[in-house]
């Protein structure tokens, strides 16, 4: 059996077309990442120059004023999409990384070594997010890098139990038990058969916990574990200017506009392939 998306670009052009949220979505990342490649095209300011132009308001030589060191907010925007972008797909790739293979051998290989991988599983779950994460930072060091890994490890046990579960449901179809009695490899059969028919809910989740490691980057720079100063990241802006919110709240306005777009576009992003993805819509076009 092969996968539902036997043309992938076709399907995925046709997809855009005929979901306007998935294309404005999708239209809205490919700008950020336009923007992360141009950065010093569109900006001629430093992120981390200093002027004696402290908070200034939004003019015409600061679009979108300066914050208290005198650095230029658009700037610092624009040359911080990049760390935020890198920072969600770090997160989400570390998880997939560690949750995909155990969670798929503990559903084919069953028995003991499922028990084990569960209980690993429900451990890691028990734990609150930011505080593990908080916790695997102090562990790692703290840095973007680190901040991200340690987000990915609490990402890693949420998808280790969908595939599990998504595994175990596709090796008890008859194509699969076919293939056993052809005397297929199993490493063959997971890649010829199990991958394609149960990572469909992973596509999903994964455009989901884009918009997770976004605001878990937000939150760790936030609390000064994550990007380190001079260099700009939204949610390391959005620290800085949460000081200054009585005196010039707009400082606040920009990285948190991005940081709420950003996570919005993951999120309709990942409810139109939801949608898409639906069993009972499969094959009406």
């Amino acid at each position: 059996m092969t996968s539902t998306f036997d043309r992938p670009a076709s399907s995925f052009l046709s997809w855009i077309r005929s979901d306007l949220r998935a294309a404005l979505c999708f239209g809205y990342l490919v700008l950020l990442v336009l923007l992360s490649a141009a950065a010093p095209l569109i900006t001629h300011y430093s992120p981390i120059e200093q002027t004696m132009d402290f908070l200034a308001p939004p003019g015409a030589d600061h679009w979108l004023g300066t914050d208290d060191l005198g650095r230029d907010v658009f700037a610092r925007v624009v040359y911080g999409t990049p760390m935020s972008l890198y920072a969600s797909f770090l997160a989400v790739g570390v998880g997939l990384v560690i949750g995909l293979p155990f969670g798929m051998l503990a559903g084919y290989c069953g028995g003991w070594f499922d028990a084990v991988v569960s209980r690993m599983i429900d451990t890691l779950l028990s734990f609150p997010g930011i505080v593990l994460a908080v916790a695997v930072t102090g562990a790692l060091g703290i840095g973007l890098t680190n901040a991200m890994i340690a987000v990915g490890i609490v990402f890693a046990p949420n998808i280790a139990r969908l595939i599990r579960i998504q595994t175990i449901v596709v090796k008890n179809e008859l194509y699969v038990e076919a293939a056993h009695s052809f005397g297929m490899p199993v490493w063959s059969i997971i890649l010829r058969h199990i991958v394609p028919n149960a990572i469909q809910p992973i596509i999903v989740q994964v455009t989901l916990m884009l918009a997770g490691a976004l605001l878990a980057e937000a939150s760790l720079s936030f609390l000064g574990l994550g990007v380190q100063p001079p260099w700009p990241s939204w949610g390391q802006m959005l620290a800085r200017g949460y000081t200054y919110m009585e005196i010039a709240p707009a400082q606040m306005y920009v990285p948190g506009l991005a940081i709420l777009l950003t996570a919005l576009a993951y999120n309709g992003l990942g409810e139109s392939l939801r949608s898409r993805l639906d069993p009972t819509r499969l094959g009406r076009g």
